[in-house]
């Protein structure tokens, strides 16, 4: 009884909040031309009738319109600003309490200034800071051609790409991908070849959320990256077809083709898209551990296909109901050869060779994917809108490996011994959610209310296979298993936002989860079964943020938020796995959750210079860690352990600047110091700090006749992978060139990528008397061309005929 009152107890907060009503009131309109064209990313600013004194801001959307809500009763005028169009200024604005008036459509006339034989054209900045988040515009960065979303993300402000392809948000670990504002239930590995496999081509924009509201899930110290996808939203029919070719060392190539159906009564919208190529990997180690000195090189060559779908349609049902259905699906196939050569000596004479360990290892893996979505959406204006959404997905992973282990004498001449071990070790994820979101005005803000429900299975089969004398691949049941992974988290939250007055605003938010979690480990040997991880508790995690508008052009925020990371299956698997017979890693079934605390402080100047500060303390903080085998003296291993504290202390800034007509620049700074601590007891002690600091800039170049350039490039100072790895510093820099053709139908890029070839990794790590150094690089340096053509109506672009001034899709400061 008490569980099932835990489970329903958002529900039942969720339903009681439907009585409540609304006080504030809300105005809506619809920019567009004299030709009906719509008109996008328009500035529209609401003024106080009485002195003229700003009240609230807003933007226009793709489709031109623009709302803004929580609005007190009283006299106002409307003014509008947008590149090569005339302000519009709408007066006689009286609002009542409750009222929602829709303005309907306003037309906007052209600049009386004679432009005839000019056009301008106005992109998305690459970056927008936003109240909630940071937004990276991948299609406005010609150099993102080629590239794949793990190396996307290496260019995203406030971004780190660790030697596995962990990813860190401001020093923090533990963040949480989303995909279209779904979340994506991998990680590791999983979730790193995914990445791999989303071509750029794809990505409309990332929006990264360091601090999120109650509304979203608690999971992800370090917030949510969400990777929004291409999306037309013009009427009639659009599309774009696309292709690159990218060769470094080895070669890749690409090829997709989107398109949709818009009409007043729905939306239909696809996207199909494949690549194949070949990835390679260098690694060298000196590991010292036991009196023994380890030399080790490690070279991967990945063959690999790929190909997604993805498609829905959208029912506007009226103005006020909108019924959708999503659909997506992946499949990947890899091809990996792995050769791992480890030389043994002693610490004391490294020179002299005792043995070397060769390990080939074979990996074949087959991945795939599919996800389906069922949303409606009511929202019949006054404030008040209902989303509810319905999920599931599957993600299967088959992978069989082939390893040979053989040892050979100090001149490599003879064989000693040889081992040779297979591994089939097929995972089965399976995800569901319900979730409904609730929001109206209420007390001069913005009441929300919801509730979700969320359901993971994984099936983990890890099976251990040794060839005997006589060459017979034959189970070795006391290192097989079988690992099933439960967690069902309830959750419900309430949220609230409400400016105080005409400067100071205030958001405020509370979520609770209920976690239900079952691990449960199935040995083939009786012998080693051990009790499962059964967790079960209730979490509040507070959230509260404050803005105050110092001035029209410069704003303050501070926003605090508690967060947490729950271990998962990947990291609770106690089983070994073996990259070779002297290393590998294995999961830790005793982890607890990670609980951390942020706190954000923020200013922003002329609505685009953007800085931030902050502090974040993270409990039990969940770190990987590289330690020396209890038996055999010459192996080491990777495992997962629970720091005592992080405390991270971070800062950024976002720098967006128009030095000519022709050229504009962008600048990104992150610092950060990271002070990591524990003590496991028998000397295996974490005492590590570190002074961190990244550096992204890119330089765009309008040159004319249809042609662009571009500059880009980051440099990463030094810093702390997991606990206690030490990594050194890093740079690259990207060249671009851009060409559009047949009225701008065609457009033709050019690229290379890390022509200094620099953004390799190396550093150090001492723990528990294992002292390792490492390094290494991939194929980063990457000369690419993409070839895209549009067909169809492309109505998204707005454009005065008589002025000739035309913007692309995106923001325009103006």
């Amino acid at each position: 009884m008490k569980q099932a009152l835990k489970e329903l107890l958002p529900l039942i907060l969720l339903f009681s909040s439907f009585s409540l009503f609304s006080q504030d009131a809300s105005i809506k309109g619809q920019l567009t031309e004299e030709d009906g064209t719509a008109i996008i990313y328009a500035n529209v600013l609401l003024h106080a009738a009485t002195d003229s004194s700003l009240v609230k801001t807003a933007i226009s959307d793709d489709a031109g319109i623009f709302s803004i809500e929580a609005i007190p009763a009283g006299d106002y005028f409307l003014q509008v600003s947008y590149v090569g169009l005339s302000d519009l200024v709408q007066t006689g604005i009286s609002l009542s309490e409750g009222e929602f008036l829709d303005l309907e459509a306003l037309v906007m006339s052209p600049n009386s200034v004679q432009l005839e034989e000019a056009t301008i054209t106005a992109k998305r900045s690459i970056l927008e800071v936003k109240p909630d988040r940071t937004v990276f515009n991948v299609e406005g960065t010609i150099n993102s051609t080629g590239s794949d979303g793990i190396n996307l993300l290496r260019k995203a402000p406030g971004v780190i790409i660790d030697n596995n392809n962990n990813i860190q948000v401001l020093g923090r670990s533990g963040v949480l991908i989303y995909i279209d504002g779904k979340r994506l239930p991998l990680s590791g590995d999983e979730l790193s070849n995914y990445l791999q496999n989303l071509q750029a081509d794809q990505i409309d924009r990332i929006d990264i959320i360091t601090n999120p509201g109650a509304k979203y899930e608690a999971e992800g110290n370090a917030g949510i990256i969400d990777i929004i996808m291409k999306r037309d939203k013009s009427h009639g029919f659009n599309g774009s077809a696309n292709a690159s070719y990218s060769i470094g060392r080895l070669p890749m190539s690409n090829a997709g083709i989107t398109g949709n159906y818009r009409n007043k009564n729905m939306n239909v919208f696809g996207s199909l898209n494949g690549g194949v190529g070949q990835r390679f990997n260098e690694m060298d180690f000196i590991n010292e551990l036991n009196g023994i000195y380890q030399d080790e090189d490690v070279r991967t060559q990945t063959d690999f296909q790929n190909g997604n779908f993805r498609g829905g349609v959208d029912f506007f049902l009226g103005d006020h109901h909108t019924v959708g259905v999503l659909v997506s699906a992946g499949s990947n196939t890899s091809s990996e050869s792995n050769f791992d050569r480890l030389e043994l000596s002693p610490l004391s004479n490294r020179e002299a060779i005792d043995s070397i360990l060769v390990a080939n290892t074979i990996t074949d893996a087959e991945r795939t994917s599919q996800s389906y979505n069922l949303n409606y959406a009511f929202k019949p204006g006054n404030g008040r809108s209902l989303n509810i959404d319905l999920d599931y997905g599957r993600y299967v992973n088959n992978t069989i490996q082939d390893q040979s282990n053989e040892y050979f004498n100090a001149s490599e001449s003879d064989v000693l011994t040889r081992v040779d071990n297979d591994f089939d070790t097929p995972s089965d994820i399976q995800i569901s959610s319900a979730k409904i979101d609730y929001e109206q005005e209420v007390l001069g803000g913005v009441f929300g209310i919801g509730s979700k429900i969320t359901n993971v299975f994984s099936d983990n089969t890890f099976l251990f296979y040794q060839d005997d004398s006589t060459g017979t691949s034959i189970l070795n049941t006391r290192n097989s298993n079988d690992f099933e992974y439960n967690e069902r988290v309830t959750a419900g939250y309430v949220n609230y936002a409400r400016p105080i007055n005409q400067k100071l605003n205030m958001n405020a938010g509370l979520r609770m989860e209920y976690s239900d979690i079952l691990g449960e480990l199935m040995p083939f040997e009786e012998d080693l079964q051990e009790d499962p991880v059964d967790l079960e508790y209730v979490s509040w995690f507070p959230n509260v943020g404050f803005t105050y508008a110092l001035s029209p052009m410069q704003t303050l925020s501070l926003s605090y938020g508690r967060r947490i990371n729950r271990p998962d299956y990947n990291v609770l698997n106690p089983f070994n796995y073996q990259l070779s017979q002297l290393s590998y890693s294995k999961g830790n079934p005793f982890l607890r959750p990670e609980i951390v605390n942020n706190i954000e402080l923020g200013y922003t100047l002329f609505y685009r210079f953007n800085f931030k500060l902050g502090y974040s303390r993270t409990l039990d903080q969940i770190t990987r860690l590289i330690a020396p085998d209890d038996v055999d003296p010459r192996a080491g291993f990777i495992t997962w352990e629970n720091l005592a504290t992080q405390t991270i202390y971070s800062f950024n800034a976002s720098l967006p600047f128009q030095i000519k007509p022709w050229w504009s620049s962008y600048f990104n700074v992150n610092m950060f110091h990271q002070n990591n601590q524990s003590d496991y007891g028998d000397g295996a002690v974490v005492d590590v700090q570190a002074f961190s600091y990244s550096f992204y800039q890119q330089q765009s170049f309008t040159l004319g006749n249809e042609w662009t350039a571009e500059v880009s490039g980051w440099y990463s100072g030094p810093g702390i992978w997991g606990g206690v790895f030490l990594y050194d510093p890093s740079f690259s820099l990207d060249l671009g060139l851009q060409k559009k053709f047949f009225q701008k139908k065609l457009n033709v890029k050019l690229s290379v990528s890390d022509i200094f070839y620099q953004s390799f990794w190396s550093g150090f790590s001492e723990f528990d008397g294992l002292y390792s150094e490492g390094s290494g690089r991939w194929d980063s340096r990457r000369f690419a061309v993409n070839l895209s053509y549009n067909f169809g109506n492309q109505q998204v672009k707005s454009r005065s005929r008589k002025t000739g001034i035309e913007a692309e899709s995106g923001r325009v400061g103006g």
